[in-house]
């Protein structure tokens, strides 16, 4: 069923990319076909006006060129404004092209996202959520900075941001509404790349309105600099009529020195604002989406667009005119430009009085406007990801409990959402009340740590508000902690053991915390770093801790001998995967089963691969039987 529902997705996606790519094809041969008639026009224009002239026919030429030169400029507005339509279209193909890669798991088409996280994140690395094909380069579909950041928050931020029952479920519902609208979400990614296909930098417009430049006394300067240009103008008139000596000079020496001493303190708003013009055209046609849009049956969205709809003038045309101040002080850019027009007036003092003056009836209202669509854009990106999966499950949270029993997560048909639906693998899991710890054993590559991966992702994507991959889930909020990858160090002289060893530190520092959320800790080979003997005893002594402490979760091992625990502690459950042998190859079917795990293959892999191992009389067992 999951399958089906995947399949027809894509084979939406798919007719819907047909369609787009037949118009753009067919809009990219009419532009062809405009353009060789602009020619032909032109040429036609050229052969008649030069006739016309060679005749003596002067006035009849005149009108003719000009009514050719009238019709040309027709064409070449029409032929414009059409090739801004194509550059839409094609805009929308591109969009169209990443939601079919993203429902595929194309990651060559998927375009490369850079998250940086910090070395010592309890979560992010390990589950994937950061990396080169990682959680958030599928889900990510921001337009802007803040919303790019925002998703990271959402994603990686969960422990140190935990979202109470009434605030997860806002978000969720948001989430919801956003998934049935696959037109406006697209729509919304289209406005704000058809000016530039670059993400919006909130921040550079932040930056303006947060750390305006002052001024002292500008509009007083721009007052007497008026005033002497003025003086300037009438002296020079006079001059030129004979009527007074050439005391223009002077005024305009004075306004030339009073141009200069402000340039300094100029300069640095002209650093904020160059090139600022194109951002707030991209963030005013996103604004005047959102201010046209119906949000009737939409009661999530409707409040968080609010103060779009709602505000005391118009966010779009406030961010055009914003727009135009910051164009005007760009001038700066082309020095020859800029140098006459100053000279025919205070330009850039004009331009900064009216930017200070936008930029603190702005302030406020631009602020919340930014931070608004910043949910909106991580929301959306959520939504993109629910779309393109149709067959996820959205997770329901229960109420926590202040007993120990009602923490901890359930799943039926627990899949990896990175990894494809053909290959994908799915699991049931029960992990209920702190203190519970499934005993995950298993041979090589049977796919334990994939299976720690998928817990771990899971709850990573429903904390987040998003929908898991698995038939139904339901769980408590948790803090993540992990200890999954794992490497030495060269920069700090870490060897590999003691890496991990800090990071096992970190988990149960973290489970010794009474007076937030459970930890649901994640750890893969627990101390394979040492040797057989002491990491027998460690991860004893260390199991034992992690139960006693407020958290819940998964730990793999091929210490068989840690199986024995399950008859000391109540709460350690023993669980295993296991392969078959098939004509003498290795078949791993990826299911979890009850118990530890009766099988060993680490020999019959070495011995696949050509190398000695000790021979175990005259024949070879199928599988090697841990004793």
């Amino acid at each position: 069923m999951a399958q089906l529902e995947q399949t027809q997705r894509i084979a939406t996606l798919e007719r819907g990319l047909r369609r787009v790519r037949h118009m753009l094809d067919r809009g990219i041969g009419r532009s062809r076909q405009v353009s060789r008639w602009r020619f032909v026009f032109f040429l036609i224009g050229v052969v008649v006006c030069f006739g016309l002239y060679k005749a003596a026919w002067h006035v009849t030429g005149n009108i003719t060129l000009g009514g050719f030169f009238v019709l040309f400029l027709f064409i070449a507005h029409y032929h414009t404004r059409f090739e801004r339509r194509l550059s839409r279209l094609r805009r929308w193909c591109e969009i169209k092209t990443k939601n079919l890669a993203r429902s595929r798991l194309d990651w060559i088409s998927i375009a490369p996202q850079v998250l940086a996280t910090p070395g010592d994140h309890p979560y992010a690395s390990d589950l994937d959520i950061s990396g080169t094909h990682s959680l958030f380069g599928l889900v990510n579909s921001t337009i802007s900075t803040n919303g790019h950041e925002r998703l990271f928050q959402w994603l990686c931020a969960q422990n140190s941001d935990p979202l109470d029952e009434t605030q997860w479920h806002a978000r969720q519902a948001l989430v919801k509404e956003l998934a049935g609208l696959h037109g406006f979400r697209d729509r919304l990614i289209l406005e704000a790349t058809v000016v530039d296909p670059e993400t919006l930098n909130g921040h550079r417009i932040e930056s303006l309105l947060q750390d305006t430049v002052d001024i002292p006394r500008l509009r007083s300067t721009f007052i007497v600099s008026m005033g002497l240009v003025g003086l300037t103008g009438l002296l020079g008139i006079g001059a030129v009529f004979g009527e007074l000596p050439g005391y223009w000079i002077i005024s305009f020496a004075i306004y030339a020195w009073l141009f200069f001493s402000m340039a300094g303190r100029l300069e640095p708003l002209f650093g904020k604002v160059l090139s600022l013009e194109q951002e707030l055209q991209k963030l005013g046609l996103v604004l005047r989406l959102l201010e046209k849009r119906s949000y009737r049956g939409l009661p999530h969205l409707a409040l968080l667009c609010g103060p779009f709809v709602n505000a005391e003038f118009q966010p779009s045309h406030a961010m055009h005119r914003f727009a135009r101040l910051c164009a005007g002080l760009s001038i700066k850019g082309h020095p020859l430009v800029h140098i006459g027009l100053n000279a025919l007036g205070p330009w850039d003092l004009w331009f900064a009085y009216r930017l200070q003056g936008a930029c603190s009836q702005l302030r406020q209202s631009l602020l919340v406007w930014l931070n608004q669509l910043a949910t909106l854009d991580a929301a959306a990106s959520l939504a993109g990801f629910a779309y393109l999966h149709p067959q996820y499950a959205w997770p329901l949270r229960r109420i926590s409990s202040v007993t120990d029993h009602g923490y901890g997560v359930s799943a039926r048909a627990l899949g990896h959402p990175l990894i494809p639906q053909d290959k994908k693998v799915a699991n049931d899991v029960s992990l209920e009340g702190v203190g519970q710890l499934l005993m995950v054993t298993g041979s090589n590559m049977s796919g334990k740590s994939t299976f720690l991966r998928t817990v771990g992702v899971n709850v990573c994507l429903a904390q987040a508000g998003a929908p898991v991959c698995a038939e139904w889930f339901e769980w408590t909020w948790m803090r993540l902690s992990c200890c999954i990858r794992v490497s030495d160090s060269l920069d700090e002289g870490l060897s590999y053991f003691y890496a991990e060893v800090k990071r096992l530190r970190t988990v149960l520092d973290a489970v010794a915390i009474r007076n937030e959320a459970p930890v649901l800790y994640l750890i893969d080979e627990i101390f394979k770093g040492t040797n057989n003997r002491e990491r027998l005893i460690g991860s004893e002594a260390f199991i034992r801790a992690l139960v006693r402490g407020n958290g819940l979760g998964l730990i793999t091992t091929h210490d068989l001998e840690l199986a024995a625990l399950e008859g000391e502690l109540s709460d350690v459950i023993n669980v295993h995967f296991q392969e078959t042998v098939a004509e003498g190859a290795l078949e791993f079917d990826y299911q979890l089963r009850p118990g530890p795990c009766p099988t060993t293959n680490a020999l019959r892999i070495m011995a696949q691969e050509g190398l000695p191992i000790p021979t175990m009389g005259e024949q070879q067992p199928e599988t090697i039987k841990e004793e």
